[in-house]
């Protein structure tokens, strides 16, 4: 199959999907608030060199439907295996940047590894995002609260802004690229307010603690030493020491949108990854 679709969930949600190439499966979950166009980069790479690349809107996100319910990790997760069981998906290989991180470790944790190759969780939420008692690097809960203000009060506005600290463009000699600042701003644009409101929960106070000790495959945990969005202490560094076959690979310098500063690296990375 080399075409964009849309699957038709049990809920009644269409989930707008792309699906290209042949070979292995390679199946991308993309960040808040973007769309599966975050991962065109990699996607073009990897079915270029062989791979079968699958990618898919969160619900409520790009082109997807946006419900007013069921903008939560247990359903993203949900909606996935929905998407791999409809598409047959065998050995396949799963790429999860931020919120997808989170997504991809709840499917697995709820559905298991059966379908499952390897995964690879790039500047990704899990165990947790906010502070709490077992969680104490985390960020304190009114960092969220501004961004659901963000969202709420003017969210072309907000996402434009963000784009500064997501690619590290408000660091000293960043190269800006407007175009970028204008995909991220048009690929969240796409999106309900509603589902970008409630994802806002769903990315910083789930507890995926036991998703990551179910991850019993293969695991690499990419990130960005300069991440100013999902701060790896709490997050990327806070997952190794769950995952059971977890490899660490750290981008000196990178922020959260290593997928598009650093993308001729990730992808070289992800390439060696799924071969190995």
């Amino acid at each position: 199959m080399n075409n964009s679709n849309f699957l038709k969930l049990k809920d009644g949600t269409h989930l707008f999907y792309k699906d290209w190439g042949s070979g292995q499966p390679v199946v991308f979950s993309h960040g808040w608030p973007l769309t599966s166009d975050a991962f065109e980069d990699q996607m073009l790479f990897l079915a270029n060199n062989g791979y079968r690349v699958i990618a898919a809107d969160r619900r409520g996100h790009g082109r997807s439907s946006q419900p007013w319910d069921g903008n939560n990790m247990d359903q993203y997760g949900d909606d996935l295996a929905e998407l791999t069981a409809h598409l047959a998906l065998k050995d396949a290989v799963h790429v999860g940047h931020s919120t997808g991180g989170g997504e991809v470790a709840r499917y697995i944790g709820r559905h298991g590894t059966s379908r499952v190759a390897k995964a690879v969780l790039i500047g990704a939420v899990p165990p947790i995002m906010i502070k709490t008692d077992f969680n104490p690097d985390g960020l304190p809960l009114s960092v969220f609260d501004g961004i659901r203000d963000g969202v709420k009060n003017d969210r072309s506005q907000f996402f434009r802004d963000l784009t500064q600290a997501f690619y590290g463009f408000n660091r000293p000699g960043a190269k800006v690229s407007e175009g970028l600042i204008e995909s991220f701003w048009l690929q969240g644009m796409q999106g309900s307010i509603k589902s970008l409101y409630d994802c806002v929960k769903a990315f910083s106070e789930t507890d995926q603690r036991e998703d990551l000790k179910k991850m019993t495959i293969p695991t690499l945990v990419i990130y960005g030493d300069d991440d100013q969005i999902v701060p790896p202490v709490s997050s990327s560094k806070a997952a190794l020491k769950l995952l059971p076959q977890g490899t660490e690979k750290v981008y000196p310098g990178a922020s959260h949108g290593l997928c598009s500063t650093h993308k001729d690296e990730i992808n070289q990375d992800l390439l060696a990854f799924i071969r190995s």
